[in-house]
């Protein structure tokens, strides 16, 4: 597929600190672009551990047209592979989730073992090599059971930073003893790159977000200090002063809690502990635990909730008793899935240590109001009177950061290969 020249001067004279132009939001040739650099060469999150807790477990995962089954291997390791038979091309798993033996494929009932391996090719005579027709593999990288995949031939090496600095935050949420108490999948009526810029802020959630935004200080996401009274400044000095208490007996418990900012990185991503308000204990309706049992070793509910952001396609929220995953994935320039997943210890029992209802409750919510918001930006990129507005400086700078990973990233791709010829 060769790129319009357009889509180059567009990324060059993308203005920083300002939304992107129309095109990036509602043209089928940049997302075609999206798919192939940015879906196809970074490290996504498509999964977490707990989803395949046993050998054999497999789920599917589909990244544009691309589709990849991870795989629970005997060893209990997790292994990836495009979801296609190396026979004539049909797709070995049809399902989301489900558990296998060996990966038959039901066509004409080529088998693979779980490294991949051709073991079973009947009728295909004597001298056919199966050893040169196993399953295409997919790099694949578990970061304290947060599953992340890579399609590229060579993936971007600094995940292994991200790895260094976010299994010591992770860890003691202890994923892996976790389980899945709910998934849901909605379909979001914007690009992707809507659905990312609104996680970016909380510009938007007073008045938005009732539910989200009970535990939580309206300080903890920026703010102009031109337009702080009195009042709002000892507010401000309250919070702030409740951040560096709050950090000092985390990390005394031996929970790293102070932000850590790669947002630039090639694998980009942000982590930082927040204070919660009120009862202080989880992200609920009551702000009191969702769970009583709470996660790994914990004894304490009151540990904040510790946020994880990556680039290009999640945000992650830990709490004492229970962890919300978000993966986001292109469907069409105007449609994105958001797939959100709710974990609890892996002895909860529902109705007894948890109410799935009340577990639910605020991101459910939560979702389904960003589902709207974004909507209209999608159909406020697509009027003739939209150009790029303003970012504020206080509340939305890495939305900023976002974009400006995103340009790079293009930017990036164009000086490579010189021609202007993005991946078939």
């Amino acid at each position: 597929m060769r790129l319009s020249s357009d889509i180059q001067a567009l990324v060059t004279q993308r203005e920083k600190d300002k939304c992107l132009n129309a095109p990036f939001y509602n043209a089928a040739e940049i997302l075609d672009l999206d798919l192939a650099v940015i879906f196809g060469q970074h490290w996504i999150f498509v999964a977490v551990a707990p989803e395949l807790p046993e050998p054999g477990d497999c789920v599917t995962v589909e990244v544009g047209k691309a589709s990849v089954l991870l795989l629970r291997g005997d060893d209990m390791e997790v292994r990836a592979f495009h979801n296609v038979c190396r026979h004539r091309g049909a797709r070995l798993i049809d399902e989301r989730a489900t558990t296998i033996g060996n990966i038959v494929c039901r066509y004409h009932g080529w088998s693979y073992n779980e490294d991949g391996a051709l073991i079973l090719a009947e009728h295909m005579g004597a001298d056919f090599d199966k050893s040169c027709h196993g399953l295409k593999p997919v790099h694949v990288r578990s970061i304290a059971g947060l599953i992340f995949i890579c399609l590229a031939e060579n993936p971007p090496a600094d995940i292994e930073e991200m790895a260094r600095v976010m299994e010591p935050y992770l860890a003691p949420h202890d994923i892996a003893n976790c389980k899945v108490a709910h998934s849901s999948d909605l379909i979001e009526e914007g690009n992707w790159k809507l659905t990312m810029e609104n996680n970016r802020e909380c510009y938007h959630c007073e008045g938005n977000h009732p539910q989200l935004t009970v535990p939580l200080s309206e300080f903890g996401f920026g703010f102009s200090p031109d337009e702080m009274d009195e009042r709002r400044s000892d507010d401000v000095k309250k919070y702030t002063d409740s951040i560096e208490r709050d950090h000092k007996h985390w990390e005394s418990c031996g929970l790293p809690s102070a932000e850590e900012e790669h947002l630039a990185n090639v694998t980009g991503f942000r982590t930082m502990r927040l204070p919660l308000m009120w009862a202080g204990e989880s992200h609920t309706l009551d702000t009191k635990v969702a769970s009583k049992k709470l996660l790994g070793s914990f004894t304490d509910p009151k540990l904040g909730g510790l946020s994880f952001w990556t680039h290009p396609n999640s945000w992650h929220h830990f709490m004492s008793d229970h962890i919300v995953t978000f993966s986001i994935l292109p469907i069409a320039p105007d449609r994105t899935l958001v797939r959100t997943t709710w974990l609890v210890h892996k002895d909860a029992i529902e109705g007894e240590d948890y109410s799935l209802d009340n577990l639910t409750q605020v991101w459910t919510m939560t979702n389904l109001q960003d589902a709207m918001l974004v909507r209209l930006a999608q159909l406020g990129s697509e009027q003739p009177a939209y150009e790029p507005g303003p970012y504020s400086r206080f509340t939305e700078p890495h939305v900023e950061a976002f974009c400006d990973w995103y340009i790079k990233r293009l930017q990036d791709h164009f000086a490579s290969s010189k021609t202007g010829i993005a991946a078939e």
